[in-house]
């Protein structure tokens, strides 16, 4: 979800708050500047006439323009001081604010070169009573947007399958996209109790693309499975260490192709969809869930690599047998402009499965829940979690 990560602090420029500097006096109301009378006052200290003598009107005219020196200075300094306060104001609220995906035009997506019925695939799991399947965009996108509903389910016993479609790796390369890999596993090791290794499993699917899988060795109720593909960043032009290409550019027919970052599989637009429909077949969901779709009016401001995620899923769900009732769309950064509706323990909870998660996330490991909360962006979104049934999306934008 997040590849251009708030920081986990913010220093004040030296204007703000960091300069030695002595502010600059400015006289309150009644009070008289250090130099002169308050502003208003007659000048007293202009220079006396002699009794009986004829008024000097140059020292009356030089004390006049005096006082309108002051005075002018006095207001231009507050005009001053306002203006400054005010563009501190903003430049903190900027600061604070989380980050705002670019919105771009997206192709429609085309049904997947699949046979029907779908045939056995060698990533078939075995399904439980209750079979969650969720298909995301990033790493940690399921702990931040779709908390608490992931973590009950896992303490409730449910069987859960993600898949995570790119890399999360912003550029940065394989050992990035490693490192957010191991958070999200210590993130689950949080939400199931337990701290057994997972193994890992190299799977090539019937769509030709390899994928790597890991599986609790003591839980294989759960599993999680990578693609690996390159990350689009905010702005969906991708990065130059990834040939400036991402999703947005694969569905959009301006990139044949994208490889993923590891370098196992290169996919094409149907091999791409034909591996999310064989996953989503394989893992006999009850239940799909994912990012909300480019097409939905919350897609407006999220990450553009949600959106495709969101879209190619809702698109290509039913060729694995999903009917839309079954499914369930996470609002990702907009959810920041809803109303908080985490609150009190539970939050407690979500945060410390995110704390987790970022110890191994370099770009936005937090000290503790506080330093968490306070990072832009991501401690409003803590702060909630919208799904939407396939009626709630507000399709066609706003």
């Amino acid at each position: 979800m997040h590849e251009i990560h708030a920081p986990a602090a913010i220093a004040s420029s030296p204007e703000d708050a960091g300069s030695n500097r002595r502010p600059e006096h400015v006289p309150g109301a009644g009070e008289e500047e250090e130099d002169g009378p308050a502003v208003g006052t007659d000048d007293e200290s202009a220079p006396d006439t002699a009794v009986g003598a004829a008024p000097d009107e140059a020292a009356r005219e030089r004390a006049r323009r005096l006082r309108l020196t002051r005075r002018g200075l006095l207001i231009g300094g507050l005009a001053v001081v306002g203006l400054g306060a005010g563009a501190l104001v903003y430049r903190n609220i900027r600061r604070s604010a989380g980050p705002v995906g670019t919105w771009v035009s997206l192709a429609p997506i085309p049904a997947a070169s699949v046979p029907s019925p779908l045939p056995p695939s060698p990533a078939a799991e075995a399904p439980g009573t209750t079979t969650g399947m969720a298909v995301w965009a990033h790493a940690d996108d399921d702990i931040i947007f779709a908390n608490p509903a992931l973590s009950d389910a896992i303490v409730a016993g449910h069987t859960v399958r993600a898949v995570f479609v790119t890399a999360g790796d912003a550029g940065k390369g394989a050992e990035y996209a490693r490192q957010r890999e191991a958070g999200i596993r210590a993130a689950y090791d949080e939400m199931r109790g337990s701290t057994a290794p997972w193994q890992e499993q190299q799977i090539t699917l019937l769509s030709g693309a390899a994928v790597t899988r890991f599986v609790p060795s003591d839980e294989q109720r759960i599993s999680l499975t990578f693609l690996r593909l390159p990350d689009g960043g905010l702005d969906a032009e991708g990065f130059a260490a990834t040939g400036h290409a991402g999703l947005t550019q694969l569905i959009n027919g301006s990139a044949a192709t994208l490889t993923s970052v590891y370098g196992s599989t290169v996919y094409d637009l149907d091999r791409l969809s034909a591996t999310i429909v064989e996953l989503i077949g394989a893992a006999q969901p009850t239940h799909v869930t994912t990012n909300v779709p480019h097409e939905s009016a919350f897609a407006h401001g999220d990450h553009p690599d949600h959106s495709c995620v969101g879209s190619l899923v809702r698109a290509l769900a039913p060729q694995a047998g999903i009917a839309p009732e079954a499914m369930s769309y996470y609002v990702g950064y907009p959810s920041q402009d809803e109303p908080v509706n985490i609150e009190g323990a539970v939050l407690d909870t979500k945060v410390r499965i995110y704390e987790t998660y970022a110890a191994d996330d370099p770009v936005v490991t937090c000290a503790d829940a506080a330093a968490c909360l306070s990072q832009p962006g991501f401690g409003a979104w803590l702060r909630r979690s919208y799904p939407k049934g396939e009626s709630e999306l507000q399709l066609g934008g706003p």
